[in-house]
């Protein structure tokens, strides 16, 4: 039997229209009571707790943190659902304090986040970027000599969901691939799998997709950009905390790279910082890795699966916290 439950979503407008969407909203209001965020703002601590006073689940876009002040003060909070694989901005062991469940979505931004590195591989070796800039300024831009893909070494740093992907699109383009990951291996004898220092010497182009954990802060310091081929370019389109970013500059200002790549970095909301963004060498994207349709509405339509299965009675599918939500008891679910 269906349940009656009242879900917020903590999405204001813009980013409920770029990182939700109507398809997915329409069919959350199929097997809940919707009440959106119409603040403004992005909200967190007592005051998200506060606007979400009488809802059983809250869906959190990234920039509405799951607080422990907010688990505290939401007393009929039954779920924390993220709508994105990126749980590191909830605080879990206060939601498992409080019995509440916390959730997250599956990867659906693969191939987008794999495109993205293609262009901006593509963008670094031919200068496209520079070019149009010089033209919408109304200059002729000089011609330059550019480099091609075919031939050249591709390093994958963390043979992931995107680094397998990203590596066979390589090896499509006439790339060589080289893989380091201490913790996975590929199976495709086309690919190449080495330390990461010697990666990093090799490479004409490094994209960095390592996750993102205490023991990989700053895994790209100036030790690491000293190693790297002179003339190379580098890319992140993974996380700001694995880059040093002075260190970055130094190797950009110094010649020793020929140019960077990102779509995240140290500013607010995993942005890239816009000082190094404005850098002459640098080509930058605000984190729209993910922003396409079909991945913002893989991870959308996962919330609303794991909705649909607290309606009817059901523990939902990604829960990392389930033995201690308790609060499940009162949706008649059984941990």
């Amino acid at each position: 039997m269906t349940q009656h439950l009242r879900v917020y979503l903590t999405h204001t407008a813009d980013a409920l229209a770029n990182y939700y969407g109507e398809r997915a909203l329409a069919a959350l209001r199929q097997v809940a009571e919707v009440r959106l965020n119409d603040s403004g703002r992005h909200l967190a601590g007592r005051e998200l707790a506060e606007a979400a006073a009488g809802c059983q689940a809250i869906i959190s876009y990234r920039q509405s943190p799951g607080e422990a002040e907010t688990f505290a003060n939401a007393p009929d909070l039954i779920a924390f659902h993220r709508c994105a694989v990126d749980i590191r901005n909830i605080d879990v062991a206060a939601a498992s304090a409080a019995g509440v469940l916390v959730t997250q979505a599956t990867p659906g931004f693969i191939p987008a986040v794999a495109e993205l590195v293609l262009g901006m591989m593509v963008d670094l070796a031919r200068g496209v970027s520079a070019a149009a800039a010089s033209y919408h300024a109304g200059q002729v831009p000089v011609a330059r000599m550019g480099r091609q893909l075919a031939g050249s070494t591709l390093g994958i740093i963390g043979y992931g969901a995107i680094g397998r992907y990203l590596a066979p699109l390589g090896l499509a383009l006439g790339m060589r691939v080289i893989v380091a990951d201490p913790h996975a291996a590929p199976s495709d004898p086309r690919l190449e799998h080495k330390p990461l220092e010697a990666l990093l010497a090799e490479s004409d182009f490094t994209v960095c997709l390592a996750v993102a954990t205490a023991a990989t802060e700053r895994l790209l310091d100036a030790a690491a950009f000293a190693r790297m081929k002179p003339g190379a370019f580098f890319i992140n389109p993974s996380r700001g905390n694995l880059v040093d970013e002075a260190a970055l500059r130094a190797a950009l200002d110094s010649g020793h790279l020929a140019g960077a790549a990102m779509d995240v970095g140290r500013a607010p909301d995993q942005m890239p910082t816009p000082a190094l963004a404005a850098h002459p060498k640098v080509i930058a994207t605000p984190h729209t890795g993910g922003l396409t349709p079909p991945a913002i509405e893989h991870q959308a339509f996962d919330t609303v699966r794991q909705v649909t299965a607290l309606a009817e009675g059901r523990l939902p599918d990604y829960a990392v916290n389930a033995a201690a939500a308790h609060r499940l008891s009162r949706l008649g679910i059984q941990v």
